[in-house]
């Protein structure tokens, strides 16, 4: 019982003592204050530190909305579903007497060609049309490409070019074939549309690359497609007309050619295409390019806005160059471009996809290579 007692007043005094060092006031910790660096003056230089990365150069704000041009204001590109039937009628006869392309066209177009053909199988098709075959070695074997070797096989020029150049030659030779110039004048008009073309199929397919843009191989193709309804409307249209369309802008030629043809030369391919057979689908994304001179950003759909107005933007870029009012890309300042044809194509520098553009465009592989194409295409005109 004693022992009992006596361990109950041992507790209790362990207890007394634990909480009166617990309510104790803890000694306060001395904090030494950090020096803190003021400002630097305003008039003071701030120099990068050695070593250092350089800071990437400010990014215009592509999506800020600003005012449309008055040139571009209320334009519209017209379609070919909004002209009565007798108009629409006389102008399918018209494009009628443009020859259709060899029947290797179809086959090249077809989406199982597109997304699955091998090189293999390209080379044989590029060689069953022997004059598409004769171009596309001229092509390869051409200063462009620089070989100390000559190449003397369609698949050595498949392996050196890739197999979106050389579909890219194919598709330009087909096209042609349908567009023989019966005047010197003319001849020329197509020349330069052709180089064109050339230029800006190339600088397609190095961006698309460089962008990781989806089915590179059909946007490649739809590049060379969408320089069939220029090849159209300069058919149609009479000679004196035709070339003065060479010196305008895109905007005024299309505008020009609706008022003359009563459709510009987006419609005016489109219907030639169907007349060619081809899937609409095709047709309609080729369309869509030239649509892009009057379609902002924030208008488009998702990443197929993104394919067309990159291909939008190098078939303009690829006129410029052929025409020599941009003789070297390098010079080419999207940032304070004010042109209105490149107006609304502008605000797509803004979506994720195309966001990297600005700085591919000055790319030193990219700049060389669009150089080299233009002394050959250069020596050839």
């Amino acid at each position: 019982m004693i022992l009992a007692i006596g361990g109950l007043v041992l507790c209790a005094a362990f207890a007394v003592l634990f909480f009166w060092k617990s309510a104790k006031p803890a000694k306060p910790t001395r904090v030494t204050p950090r020096r803190i660096a003021s400002p630097p003056p305003a008039h003071r230089e701030i120099r990068p530190v050695a070593g250092a990365p350089e800071r990437p150069a400010p990014q215009a704000d592509w999506g800020r909305p600003q005012e449309t041009p008055a040139a571009l204001a209320g334009f519209q590109i017209l379609r070919a579903e909004s002209l009565d039937a007798a108009r629409k009628e006389a102008l399918v006869a018209e494009l009628r007497r443009i020859p259709r392309p060899p029947p290797a066209l179809q086959k090249f177009l077809s989406r199982e060609f597109m997304t699955t053909a091998t090189s293999t199988e390209l080379s044989a098709m590029v060689m069953s049309e022997p004059q598409m075959a004769a171009k596309v070695l001229a092509t390869v074997n051409s200063p462009l490409f620089a070989l100390k070797t000559p190449v003397s096989s369609i698949g050595q020029a498949v392996t050196f070019m890739g197999f979106n150049t050389v579909r890219s030659i194919g598709l330009q030779y087909m096209r042609n074939e349908s567009f023989k110039a019966g005047s010197p004048e003319l001849n020329k008009i197509f020349a330069g549309i052709w180089a064109s073309s050339a230029l800006a199929s190339e600088l397609c397919a190095r961006l698309a690359k460089k962008l990781d843009l989806p089915d590179q191989g059909a946007l490649a193709t739809q590049m060379v497609l969408s320089f069939i309804g220029q090849l159209a409307t300069c058919s149609l249209l009479p000679a004196e007309v035709a070339l003065s369309t060479a010196k305008l802008g895109f905007l005024e030629r299309v505008r020009l050619e609706q008022e003359k043809l009563s459709l510009g030369s987006a419609a005016m391919g489109g219907l030639l295409m169907a007349e060619w057979g081809l899937p609409p689908s095709i047709i309609d994304s080729v369309q869509a390019i030239d649509h892009v001179l009057v379609t902002p950003a924030a208008m488009a759909s998702g990443p197929d806005g993104a394919q067309a107005a990159l291909s939008f933007l190098c078939a303009r870029l690829g006129e410029r160059l052929a025409q020599g009012s941009l003789p070297d890309l390098a010079d080419l300042d999207l940032a304070a471009e004010g042109d209105p044809d490149l107006f609304h194509c502008r605000t797509y520098l803004g979506t994720p996809a195309l966001a990297r553009l600005p700085d591919h465009l000055r790319a030193p592989d990219l700049l060389i290579a669009v150089a080299q194409m233009q002394q050959s295409l250069a020596e050839r005109l």
